[in-house]
């Protein structure tokens, strides 16, 4: 089932009214490493009462999140494969992609309630869903969360997981965080914000959202430092442990 997922979504293109409402709604994308602060910092936006929550849809199980069981609606709408393929023949879907084995998506019902609501739709989604919404709308903002380095970072991670995750699975993300660190360097897709003190990266979203509605989006050249410094420690750490995990 997961080959067919995978061969629909090579070819799946959303609809004409579901791109046309993309450009009609004011988005948020939040990207960036687990740990890094998005699921707290939405949870910030949200109290404004100017968001809408993007809840998106995974074929993926529940999992313990900060302690506790994910919940349907809530967290993410999770759905089998069977239904997945489903919503992908009728197009419900504004983006969709495969990452780790499972499907993760957006669908059109989840912006529409953002556009009647008069909200900015928000939402965390990995960065091979960015490029899809860049290609529908360049003017959709993505935000790429940064730790503000790799120690504060890997005791943030422990503080999540605590002693949830193995070694491999650990190295893993690891390499995911890579990967997406080189995204957002290698691409204009993103405005980089380091997330050292919640309540300043809360403003500096406000900021660069106001920014946005008046066309003078800019990024910050500091905070892709940071992420060139935190790529190479994550290449730095893998270089000295993936061997050993093998």
């Amino acid at each position: 089932m997961i080959n067919s997922l995978a061969e629909k979504l090579a070819t799946y293109e959303p609809s004409a009214a579901a791109v046309k409402l993309v450009n009609e709604t004011p988005i948020l994308l939040l990207v960036g490493p687990t740990g890094a602060g998005k699921d707290t910092l939405k949870g910030y936006l949200l109290k404004t009462g100017a968001f809408h929550h993007i809840v998106s849809h995974t074929t993926r199980p529940p999992r313990i999140n900060q302690g506790k069981l994910e919940e349907n609606g809530v967290d993410y709408h999770f759905i089998n494969k069977e239904t997945a393929e489903e919503l992908l023949n009728e197009k419900a879907f504004i983006e969709a992609k495969v990452y780790s084995g499972n499907l993760y998506g957006t669908s059109i019902a989840e912006i529409q309630a953002a556009h009647d609501e008069h909200k900015t739709a928000m939402t965390d989604i990995e960065v091979q869903g960015v490029a899809e919404y860049k290609t529908l709308d360049p003017s959709v903002v993505a935000i790429f969360i940064l730790p503000p380095d790799f120690k504060t970072w890997q005791l943030r991670l422990k503080r999540r997981y605590g002693d949830v995750v193995d070694e491999i699975d650990y190295l893993r993300r690891l390499k995911t965080a890579q990967e997406e660190l080189e995204q957002m360097l290698n691409t204009n897709y993103y405005v980089a914000v380091i997330n050292d003190d919640l309540e300043t990266t809360f403003h500096r979203v406000e900021d660069i959202m106001r920014a946005a509605r008046d066309h003078k989006l800019l990024d910050d050249h500091t905070a892709r430092t940071v992420a060139k410094r935190l790529a190479q420690d994550i290449q730095n750490y893998l270089e000295t442990h993936d061997e050993g995990s093998r």
